[in-house]
């Protein structure tokens, strides 16, 4: 799965005026509710408080009632990136985290982002293909997709931001058609297929030079989450299909919904700078000309789906997950009222582990586990943190100089308990630690 940006440098720089009167005036005929604002409260250090409202323009809709919620100074600028030493892991560049929400079109981005921190090249892992859970799940995309666009031979993909090219890999296997992945983490070295006459692959990043590209079938999947502009994103994308009415598009990302009914801030990282929920997602993709059929949550509702097809202009919402304005708008205050409760929940139960001498080690190196070590300012407490990923075993993490160990490593420190990132593993983890003949405590975020 790829978790790259996959914009060129013309986009990503901002630079232009994006938002027409015309798709601006859509943007906002497509919401049907409107919140006002309300008072930002703060109750624990960990995060810095709010700033009052900025005039930075929504990247979606170009609006410019925007209300900060939440914010986090001095985060690693990547999470994934895999760094060989601990002094270039502790050196790593930082960048500030401040959430702003449109009041206009529900979408959120962090308005302090800066894409000169970027640095996505090969050396970047975001791949969960050596879970066997996450490997059902593509299964099921993969069997879904094929089957609800009649996917086969004499018919192509197009997937913007392949990663290690894993889905379009598999989708070209079961359906026989063609493929074109683009992305500049993908490792040619690891790609074995039956299906590689039938498929390309551009270690670069997407943008107007690959308009030219064209297929029955386009696909991104977790990448328009790290792309600051999103409208000149979406709308290069419609523009790159033109006429071709019969092309079919889905997009999966991470479902923000979730993120704000759970006070998950571990899911907000430097890397993701723009969130979405159904409802922003949908009005996104209508105001630059796509009809958005379907539009679902997956993996546990962790992940927000949507499929559509190229229309003649902008469209009217018509499915019923699109009216989500005002249920999105009172989840974000009740986030920024809450979140430092959160936070701090969760600190003092592992400092009571702490007092207690108990052994801490995290499961899942990713961007929750660099989220999380940064905004609880963990370190010399963890003894391990541990990946089934091979590729990462003996790197650093950004920003704590942490090493990432295999989980076998487990055996000889004998944890007392396991942080686990993500609650979706918690049956795959549980079996593996059982196998070793461990059994500490399992809390699953």
């Amino acid at each position: 799965m790829s978790e790259n940006p996959v914009l060129g440098a013309s986009l990503a720089s901002g630079s232009g005026e994006p938002f027409t009167p015309a798709a601006r005036a859509h943007a906002h005929s497509l919401i049907d509710g409107h919140c006002g604002p309300s008072s930002a409260k703060t109750q624990a250090p960990k995060a810095p408080a709010a700033r009052a409202d900025s005039a930075t323009r929504c990247q979606a809709c170009g609006g410019e009632d925007l209300r900060v919620f939440y914010r986090m100074d001095g985060v690693p600028a990547h999470s994934c990136l895999m760094l060989a030493s601990r002094e270039e892991a502790l050196d790593f560049p930082r960048g500030d985290i401040e959430l702003g929400f449109c009041r206009g079109c529900g979408f959120i981005g962090n308005l302090r982002f800066d894409v000169g921190l970027n640095r996505y090249s090969a050396a970047y892992e975001e791949t969960q293909a050596y879970s066997p859970r996450f490997l059902r799940f593509l299964d099921e995309v993969w069997k879904d997709q094929i089957e609800r666009f009649g996917l086969g031979p004499g018919m192509s993909a197009l997937e913007i931001g392949c990663g290690k090219g894993e889905f379009l890999v598999g989708l070209c296997e079961r359906s026989g058609c063609s493929g074109i992945g683009l992305d500049p983490a993908y490792r040619p070295e690891r790609t074995r297929s039956s299906a590689a006459s039938r498929m390309t692959f551009i270690r670069d990043l997407y943008g107007p030079k690959y308009a030219h590209l064209k297929a029955d079938y386009v696909c991104c999947r977790h990448t328009l989450e790290h792309i600051a502009p999103v409208f000149d994103f979406v709308r290069l994308v419609r523009e790159t299909i033109g006429e071709r009415r019969h092309v079919n598009v889905f997009f999966e990302l991470p479902d923000m919904e979730r993120v704000l009914e759970q006070g998950a801030f571990w899911d907000i990282y430097y890397e993701h700078c723009t969130y979405f929920t159904r409802g922003s997602l949908a009005r996104l993709f209508r105001s630059v000309g796509f009809d958005v059929h379907r539009l679902y949550k997956a993996y546990d509702d962790q992940y927000l789906m949507l499929e559509a097809q190229p229309a003649s202009g902008p469209t009217d919402a018509l499915l019923p997950q699109e009216n989500d304005l005002a249920t999105t708008a009172a989840l974000v205050e009740r986030f920024e009222r809450t979140v430092q409760d959160r936070i701090g929940s969760l600190a003092d139960t592992l400092a009571r582990h702490r007092a207690r001498g108990s052994k801490l080690a995290i499961w899942g190196s990713g961007s929750k586990c660099v989220s999380l070590i940064s905004s609880l300012r963990l370190g010399p407490e963890l003894v391990a943190v541990v990946d089934i990923n091979p590729n990462k075993h003996g790197k650093y993490l950004a920003g704590s100089g942490i090493q990432i160990v295999s989980p076998e490593t487990l055996r000889s420190l004998r944890p007392d308990v396991v942080l686990l990132m993500n609650s979706i593993y918690t049956e795959e983890v549980r079996h593996d630690l059982d196998a070793r003949g461990l059994h500490p405590e399992l809390i699953a975020l």
